[in-house]
């Protein structure tokens, strides 16, 4: 018998085995391989971000995709990603030394491998590729291949190009140069956000713990978790594209949840250690209720992730990806590499107290001191609870008005700082070219047609109220294409409302539309269509979990619509600062005027799956407490008083380790949101606002209104779902009956994390409190929510 699997003399004598035996029988060896996996994925994963796309908002099955793509093929001219803007330097773009100058660059720009199509204001003449002011004109043309592709023919000519030349001055545009930009700030951004999250982080993980040996132990699983998600995505990239933006998330849920994660398990551990447990027995413990609550924790928020993977967009599935793989990978992290760290440091973990510092001359709170703030609060909460409820629904209510005027968008170059070349220059043709730049519709004509029947189809168009111009055809064997330019701005109503009218058109030939307002319209279809089951598979898996957990019917369904209310305050600010252009000077940004169609979708599956973390801990924690004070089995005898006294407890054992949990998921989220690319500024002080609401108003104050509220309902279900959840339910507490229909000899093992809740062996689940960590005093760590 090894030593895992000796009974322990010290603790509650549970002889540790099972999953405990595994991830501890051989610590040092299990360390050694992590480091060496850890050392691997930073190979398998370097230049991941090299082979990152910066697009995928667009649907691949949509109609204006397909006409894109067949534009592409057969007019490349039609379909420009690259701009050279030349700057006669205040002279005239037709005095012959700058037309020149010019025609000889787009004559050596034709000559380069990768690019066709070259066109230019000197070669056609035409007014709408020369500015207002006669002193910029334009050089288009189209590089070819993929998006990988064309950034390195893009990275390869760029530098001939750019600057002076002769009389005028080149800068460098079009799409391909706005996606090129954005990879490279991204990257840049990416390491910034780190450099401020990872000190941040380990000061208030410091201050949590006291202890700088414990405080390192979450950070180190947060880095784990963030390499083997990028070897993961360097995978994912050589069968499908994936998302530059997904990096983000990743380290944003890298650091915050695997330090969540770990933060539970340290603390648990610590408290095991207080009881007199020798490390083996308080592993044993710790894994058997923290350790649940981490899998339980990683579940929930994976499900709100894979719920993206139903819409068509690689955008939002590159986040599902990249979601999924730092969950799964924290939580691995944090159930075998930190078992293993814990049981070679000992009480060695509690080593380093820097806190003392702070602590002489000065007289210690007493034990407990913390966790009474929170129970006056759930007891004040609770004595006006309709009060705080109303209040409380109403304030979160206001918050989200503002995205009632919400206004769907397609990302731009405005996206990108105002100081990019590629932002510039789209800006000056935004401003200073004549008619609506990147804003026409195309229309592609298929199945070959006569003359006459292609001018009859351009009258009908023209006459359309939206339409402001109609150019073309342009033929090329059976196919032919039109640009139609509407009246208003490119994505607004009237351009979209176009796009409906123009595909509604009977005409002797097939027609595929595509433009900006063409790709939007698809593209909320898209979503339209795929929401409600997005919505659906949330919903179903949240409810089914959380029943699991309580054995309530109406928990869940708080559970659900409470989460959601949480983040109208999100949704709210997303509107007001980056639609609207509110604190745009603050926070550094260029406001579009919109927000990117599957931005609301992704803050939403992220921030709810989040907030659903939190709701278990406290859920959880009550059901505990409830289940203590007068158990489910004998609801016609419990009181309102057990009620109220299980809420309050609750509150009070977990609320200060949720709030410590929120700011450092906030902080690393804010570090995110100092990204200089809008959309990742968006994502990441948006769920950082999210966080924070949940945590600080939702689950201080809304739900212990609620529940004092409904009262003894709040535990109610039916005898076929009350008898389910007594064979198949999770549970918590170490001291909890077993079902009536089994004895105590047919129950579980208490070793591994079994559904059926662990066995009645082990310390009480209130573990000791006050001392190192005060500030998450009584979050201890119980199977699946109390942590």
């Amino acid at each position: 018998m090894t030593d895992v699997d000796k009974p322990s003399a010290a603790g509650s004598g549970a002889r540790p085995g099972g999953w405990t035996r595994f991830v501890t029988a051989r610590p040092r060896l299990s360390l050694l391989l992590a480091l060496v996996i850890t050392a691997l994925a930073v190979l398998a994963g370097s230049g991941v971000a090299d082979r990152l796309g910066s697009g995928g908002w667009e649907d691949p099955a949509a109609e204006s995709t397909y006409a894109t793509k067949a534009l592409e093929r057969e007019f490349p001219d039609s379909q420009p990603n690259l701009l050279l803007l030349v700057d006669a330097r205040g002279g005239s773009v037709d005095g012959p030394a700058v037309a020149a100058e010019a025609k000889a660059l787009a004559t050596r720009l034709s000559g380069e491998r990768g690019v066709i199509g070259v066109g230019s204001y000197w070669q056609t003449k035409s007014p709408s590729l020369r500015a207002e002011d006669g002193h910029e004109a334009l050089i288009a043309a189209r590089i070819t291949g993929d998006e990988k592709a064309a950034a390195d023919t893009l990275d390869r000519i760029a530098p001939h190009y750019r600057g002076a030349h002769g009389p005028v001055t080149v800068r460098v545009g079009g799409m391909v140069a706005v996606r090129s930009d954005m990879q490279t700030i991204i990257k840049e951004d990416l390491a910034r956000a780190e450099l401020i999250a990872l000190p941040i982080t380990l000061v208030l993980l410091v201050m949590v713990f006291g202890s700088a040996i414990a405080a390192l132990l979450p950070l180190g699983i947060g880095i784990v978790a963030i390499l083997g998600t990028n070897a993961v995505l360097r995978g994912i990239t050589s069968f499908t594209d994936v998302s530059v933006f997904a990096m983000n998330l990743t380290t944003a849920l890298g650091l915050g949840l695997a330090i969540d994660y770990a933060l539970f398990i340290v603390r648990r551990f610590r408290e095991e250690l207080a009881t007199g447990a020798d490390p083996l027995t308080a592993v044993g413990t710790t894994l058997r209720t923290a350790g649940r609550t981490v899998l339980f924790s990683a579940l929930t928020v994976a499900v709100s992730l894979a719920a993206m993977l139903v819409f068509p967009q690689y955008f939002l599935r590159s986040f599902a990806y990249a979601g999924i793989a730092v969950v799964l990978l924290a939580a691995a992290a944090a159930l075998i590499l930190l078992p293993a760290a814990l049981v070679l440091l000992g009480d060695r973990v509690n080593a380093l107290d820097l806190r003392r510092l702070l602590r002489r001359g000065r007289e210690a709170r007493p034990s407990g001191a913390e966790g009474t703030a929170w129970a006056r609060a759930a007891t004040l909460v609770m004595r006006r609870a309709p009060l705080f409820a109303v209040a409380t629904t109403a304030f979160l209510i206001v918050l989200g008005l503002p995205f009632l005027g919400v206004k769907f968008g397609t990302a731009d170059d405005r996206q990108l700082p105002a100081g990019a070349e590629s932002h510039a220059v789209q800006q000056h043709i935004r401003d200073g070219f004549p008619g609506n730049p990147g804003g026409d519709l195309e229309v592609l004509a298929e199945g070959g047609a006569t003359r006459a029947q292609y001018t009859a189809y351009k009258e009908r168009v023209a006459a359309l109220p939206e339409v402001a111009a109609v150019a073309g055809p342009l033929v090329k064997g059976d196919a032919a294409y039109f640009t139609v330019q509407p009246k208003g701005e490119s994505v607004d109503d009237g351009a979209q409302r176009l796009v409906g009218e123009l595909r509604a058109l009977n005409t002797p030939f097939d027609t595929k539309v595509t433009g900006t307002a063409a790709v939007l319209v698809d593209s909320k279809h898209a979503i339209g269509e795929r929401l409600p089951w997005a919505a659906a598979i949330i919903a179903i898996v949240t409810l089914l979990l959380v029943f699991l957990l309580t054995g309530s019917v109406l928990i869940p369904v708080q559970a659900v619509l409470l989460n959601a209310l949480s983040l109208t305050a999100m949704f709210g600010a997303v509107v007001w600062v980056f639609q609207d252009g509110h604190l745009s000077h603050l926070l550094g940004f260029t406001s579009p005027g919109s927000i990117e169609t599957t931005l609301p979708v992704l803050m939403f599956c992220v921030a709810f799956g989040l907030s659903m973390d939190y709701g278990v801990f406290l859920l959880s924690r009550i059901k505990e407490e409830y289940d203590n004070g007068g158990t489910s089995q004998a609801l016609e005898a419990v009181g309102e008083g057990d009620h109220e006294r299980a809420v309050r407890l609750g509150l009070q054992r977990t609320g200060g380790l949720i709030t410590a949990a929120a700011i450092i998921l906030a902080v690393v989220m804010v570090a995110i949101g100092t990204s200089r690319v809008t959309n990742t500024k968006m994502l990441g002080l948006g769920i950082a606002l999210a966080v924070l609401m949940d945590a600080m108003v939702v689950r201080s104050l809304l739900v212990p209104a609620i529940m004092r509220l409904t009262g003894r309902a709040t535990w109610w279900a039916p005898a076929p779902l009350r008898r389910f959840h007594d064979r198949f339910g999770l549970s918590e507490g170490e001291q909890q009956a077993p079902p009536s229909d089994v004895s105590p000899s047919d129950g579980p093992s208490s070793d591994g994390p079994s559904s059926d809740g662990p066995s009645s062996d082990g310390p009480p689940s209130d573990g000791p409190q006050g001392g190192a960590g005060d500030c998450v005093t009584g979050h201890d760590g119980a199977a699946v929510g109390s942590r």
